[in-house]
């Protein structure tokens, strides 16, 4: 027993500090909100438009808009831009409370996700209890909210935590394009949770469908079958931008951090 007490106080802290300390650094091959220069877009151009798999880059008086709630966040964009006027930052904050909000134009910021009203708060600002739904992702999603609970990210002491029931559930977190096999499924496990409850969408396929957005088997995402309280951008999220997320909604990080 002594040499176990020794050894784990050799290994120290293995928890991040976030939100209290400073975010960890991003991966190099992270991509995160992307941003474009117009005065270097040359006239008409539409490559980057036109390199998009998602159709995430549409032009409105000639300004490209960004939906991010399409974007899977690849490269293609930035590689065809003939002026290299598109780039990703490595800013991971990826949330919203509304869907409008993901369509983000030139020199605009993201709306981050806004705290739950006062009433919400008091029922889940101390203890938030999900229920997972895989509605036909194909598990990189699925990997990344899983690794919340490790110890490094130990998304328990926040008070939220992971449940098998949706009856025993504050709300559900829903992955994937919503298949047509899953769309019951998710409807039922959403009408099971008891009042009040909330509803959160992680990545893009959960957003919008995604690279399945074409496929007549999928919905396009949870929203076509239930209301969405919080959509998660990415393909797939980085694990900090989901605990980010989370923590907005629940008014643990201070409005304009």
């Amino acid at each position: 027993m002594l040499k176990i007490l020794l050894a784990r106080a050799h290994q120290g802290h293995r928890t991040m500090r976030y939100p209290d300390g400073p975010a960890p650094a991003m991966p190099v091959h992270f991509r995160g909100t992307p941003r474009i220069d117009t005065s270097r877009c040359p006239d008409g151009c539409r490559e980057c438009a036109e390199a998009c798999p998602t159709d995430a880059i549409a032009f409105t008086e000639g300004k490209p808009v960004v939906d991010l709630g399409r974007c899977i966040f690849c490269p293609e964009c930035e590689r065809a831009c003939p002026e290299g006027a598109i780039s990703y930052s490595s800013d991971y904050r990826l949330s919203v409370t509304s869907r409008s909000d993901l369509h983000v134009s030139p020199g605009e910021e993201l709306r981050l996700a806004a705290a739950l009203d006062a009433k919400m708060m008091s029922l889940f600002g101390r203890s938030l209890k999900l229920r997972v739904v895989s509605a036909g992702d194909c598990n990189a999603c699925a990997s990344d909210v899983n690794v919340l609970g490790t110890i490094g990210w130990d998304l328990g002491r926040f008070g939220i935590q992971y449940v098998a029931s949706p009856r025993h559930a504050d709300g559900i977190v829903v992955l994937g394009p919503v298949t047509e096999n899953m769309r019951l499924a998710l409807r039922k496990t959403y009408d099971a949770v008891p009042e009040p409850k909330l509803v959160i969408a992680i990545g893009a396929c959960a957003i919008s469908g995604g690279i399945y957005a074409e496929s007549p088997e999928q919905h396009g995402g949870a929203q076509s079958v239930v209301p969405v309280d919080l959509f998660i951008a990415g393909c797939p999220p980085q694990p900090l931008t989901i605990l980010d997320g989370l923590l907005r909604l629940l008014g643990r990080i201070e409005k304009g951090r």
